[in-house]
């Protein structure tokens, strides 16, 4: 039997669990469940929930792959007799969010490419930015061509493996990332009206949250961690038997914590000075954002930077969603990680197709009264 592919060092580990953790799920998904659900008292529970209930699964999945070694479905028939289908279930899961993921990821690469091309320094009010991201989401030719361009950026980092493609890939971008993320902050700061989306953003209103909204910041609070996905025990596989995991979890947890609270003090800020409701819903920061830019100083290279960084940190998740799958299938049936890496990908772009025409062709398809993007994710 093949060696396991190990991490090369501990910080490896931990800067491609963060940028797991942290990818679009703080940055994207963050502000607009928060716009959603009532601002300050939605951030308090979700905090609460990531530390008492989130970070002790964290670490329990990532002490599973640990001391197993194998993929969620391995691990969790070895650690419990009968669980593999639960730990099969996971990577399930994993792959279904792969396949809506690399639909909103290629959005941000779509948005990199626009704003090279300085098509997002242009806007004067915020219901040009609406329109504009409209009329590119409801194309086919763009939501499928960004869907397929993104999946294969995936595979090129999933092919070279556990250190020379994620580790390497997350060593570099993520750091980069909190640093842009901090300069939009202050910029947002700067703005007028700014204090409004602070005032939102941290003073609670415990009349705004319902049943539902406490249901999703736990939600959240999972999904920021990336849990139950097979992803955490499968990147804890790649660990040595030796490491502390607990001294690695706490700072996952903590950059969760800090990115999602950036974003929400960058996009918030800007939000109630240029006059976009909060709770606008998934394509909040692709409103929001154009409007930082198009009012700056600086603004087409800071539009460039940014929709770089947020395409990797989507690149960083989805790779990690995608990951036990490729797992699954190099211990399962013993298929090479090359071979197991494009029937992921390929698969995985496959089931995506109806989320990406969700916005178009396919916008009056309802699940649950909701589009089929909106349903799945």
């Amino acid at each position: 039997m093949k060696q396991r592919e190990h991490w090369k060092s501990r910080m490896g580990f931990v800067w491609a669990a963060t940028g797991s953790a942290v990818g679009l799920g703080s940055i994207w998904r963050f502000p607009y469940v928060v716009g959603q659900n009532g601002g300050a008292a939605f951030v308090l529970l979700f905090c609460l929930f990531l530390f008492l209930v989130s970070l002790p699964v964290l670490i329990s999945e990532i002490l599973i792959g640990r001391k197993t070694q194998l993929s969620p479905q391995g691990g969790y028939e070895q650690i419990a007799k009968g669980w593999g289908k639960a730990g099969f279930i996971t990577i399930l899961t994993g792959f279904i969010v792969s396949s809506f993921y690399s639909v909103i990821c290629g959005w941000t690469l779509g948005y990199l490419i626009e704003a090279l091309l300085g098509n997002l320094t242009h806007f004067a009010k915020a219901s040009e930015t609406v329109l504009y991201f409209t009329k590119l989401s409801s194309s086919p030719s763009w939501s499928l061509g960004c869907h397929f361009a993104f999946m294969a950026f995936s595979l090129f980092v999933l092919y070279f493996g556990v250190q020379k493609g994620i580790e390497r890939a997350n060593k570099v971008m993520m750091p980069l990332l909190f640093g842009i993320l901090f300069l939009l902050v202050i910029k947002g700061l700067m703005m007028p009206n700014a204090h409004e989306g602070l005032k939102f953003l941290f003073t609670p209103n415990w009349q705004a949250l319902t049943p539902q909204a406490i249901i999703t910041a736990l939600g959240q609070a999972f999904f920021g961690l990336s849990l139950g996905q097979g992803t955490m025990v499968t990147y804890g596989s790649y660990l040595n038997k030796k490491v502390d995991v607990l001294a690695l979890c706490l700072p996952i947890a903590l950059s969760v914590t800090i990115v999602s609270l950036l974003a929400g003090v960058a996009i918030f800020t800007v939000v109630f000075s240029a006059g976009v409701e909060p709770t606008s819903g998934t394509n909040l920061m692709f409103q929001t954002l154009p409007i930082i830019f198009s009012n700056m100083p600086g603004g087409h290279a800071l539009a460039v930077l940014f929709f770089l960084l947020i395409f990797v940190a989507g690149l960083t998740s989805q790779i990690s969603a995608m990951e036990p799958s490729i797992s699954y299938l190099i211990d399962t049936y013993g298929v090479k990680r090359h071979k197991a890496s494009f029937f992921v990908a390929l698969g995985s772009f496959l089931l995506g197709i109806p989320s990406a025409l969700a916005f178009g062709v396919l916008g009056d398809v309802k699940v649950f009264g909701m589009n089929i993007f909106d349903a799945i994710s």
